[in-house]
């Protein structure tokens, strides 16, 4: 079955207190917006616009590719789905109505309504109703006989009313033939003088077409229009994902800790240690181990890696096959071949540590010097003493090795030793001198 979709994007999210638009705020590393459209993409709808406000071009670019209408002034839900109309023109199947603020909504939901929408009584609307724990300030499904007859508001509800167990998520699918009709149809003779589109129900059984309700979970329905809320859905979907991570094979050690990003890659037998945290962009090979709070965004471990603790794996970082970083190490943009060690207080950023090398405490690859970026490149079964500072661009031969506390300006030769340090003096009874002359002076 074709399926077409409008989600409405345009809200401002007063709310949230922010400068951002609601629907652009991050959960699990991506855009409210970008979670529902990747969920939306699997029921491959034929057509799909996307609601938006006036200047919000940056809402449109992470809708793209789908188009975008501009809602001009915000007159309610039912005024933002009319400005589709264009988008959906000629379409006759089932409409999904969706929320950019309501992203944990799933395939498997929104096949349920569109799937309902098709059979063969063909209602006319089906919303999507759910049980909260606490139902205030929900509106209330009243179903009778006939299915679905009307939905009232909460404070509209009488006490029996209230008692409805069914509340309104405000999602739902329309049949793409009556759609605009009805949404034409709808007035804004209310309190707040808006559109609803909750209007859409009553209608259609005055003109005697049948409604129906399909059941979601109350977890992916909740809408997101504050700080608090944002919190409790990035809770609800960090849950998930721990949950996904150990289903596929990872052990997770004080799972409640560890935080993903919604793309992250874990292989079979990775052990995640308390307190890691996973930004966009990270896939991590089989039988990997992760140490405490370590940080990791934008980069490929390879299997049998160990990271950690304390280490912070930045954009283009790339650990090859049982590679070592160790604490307080950072990498950035530098790939770490097999069997590389860099196990302590170390920078390397825009290098290449080549396979078997072994990377001393306090070591820096210094790629910057204040215009340009540029390449420190170490050899096979090198060695970097302790405290070394390696000035880009440089290269270090196969097997050479760097004496501690050195400055490297030059390339150093495959095999060689090299030492650029101030040659050290020791003078003989100097320090006790010293005391002594201090003494007098006192």
């Amino acid at each position: 079955m074709s399926v077409a979709a409008i989600v409405l994007a345009a809200g401002l999210g007063t709310r949230m207190k922010s400068r951002l638009p609601k629907v652009l705020h991050p959960l699990a590393g991506r855009p409210l917006l970008a979670h529902l459209l990747d969920n939306l993409s699997q029921l491959s709808p034929e057509r799909v616009a996307v609601v938006i406000g006036p200047e919000q071009e940056a809402v449109a670019k992470t809708a793209a590719p789908h188009p975008c209408v501009v809602q001009a002034e915000r007159l309610g839900t039912a005024h933002a789905a009319l400005q589709a109309r264009r988008e959906m023109e000629g379409f006759d199947g089932p409409v999904l109505i969706l929320f950019g603020d309501t992203p944990l909504v799933t395939t498997e939901t929104m096949k349920k309504l569109v799937l309902r929408q098709g059979q063969a009584d063909n209602p006319a609307v089906v919303v999507l109703g759910f049980r909260p724990a606490d139902p205030a300030g929900y509106g209330r499904l009243v179903l009778d006989g006939n299915g679905l007859q009307r939905i009232v508001e909460a404070k509209d509800a009488s006490p029996e009313e209230r008692a409805i167990p069914w509340c309104n998520s405000g999602v739902m699918a329309a049949d793409g033939r009556l759609l605009f009709p009805l949404l034409d149809k709808i007035g804004n003779q209310n309190a707040k003088g808006e559109y609803y589109l909750t209007d859409l129900v009553r209608l259609a059984r005055e003109q005697g077409r049948i409604c129906a309700m399909v059941e979601g979970e109350a977890e992916e329905l909740l809408g997101i229009n504050s700080r608090a809320e944002l919190a409790e859905a990035e809770a609800i979907l960090q849950k998930s994902l721990r949950h996904a991570a150990m289903e596929n094979g990872a052990t997770l050690i004080g799972p409640e800790t560890i935080f993903f990003s919604w793309d992250t890659k874990l292989g079979r037998d990775v052990i995640v240690g308390p307190n890691v945290v996973f930004g966009p962009g990270v896939s991590v090979g089989d039988d990997v181990e992760l140490r405490p709070f370590s940080h990791l965004e934008g980069c490929k471990v390879a299997a049998g890696a160990l990271v950690g603790p304390f280490a912070r794996l930045r954009p283009g970082a790339d650990v090859g096959h049982g590679a070592h970083i160790g604490n307080f190490v950072e990498i950035k943009k530098a790939v770490i071949e097999e069997g590389a060690k860099v196990n302590h207080l170390t920078y390397i950023g825009d290098a290449r540590i080549g396979a078997k090398a072994n990377i001393g405490a306090g070591t820096i690859t210094c790629n910057y010097d204040g215009f340009g970026k540029y390449l420190t490149d170490i050899g096979s079964g090198a060695f970097i003493g302790s405290n070394s500072s390696l000035v880009a661009p440089v290269k270090i031969g196969d097997g050479a090795i760097v004496g501690a506390g050195s400055v490297i300006t030059q390339d150093v030769p495959a095999d060689a030793l090299s030492v650029a340090r101030g040659r050290q003096s020791n003078l003989p009874d100097w320090a006790a001198k010293f005391r002594q002359s201090k003494k007098k002076d006192k």
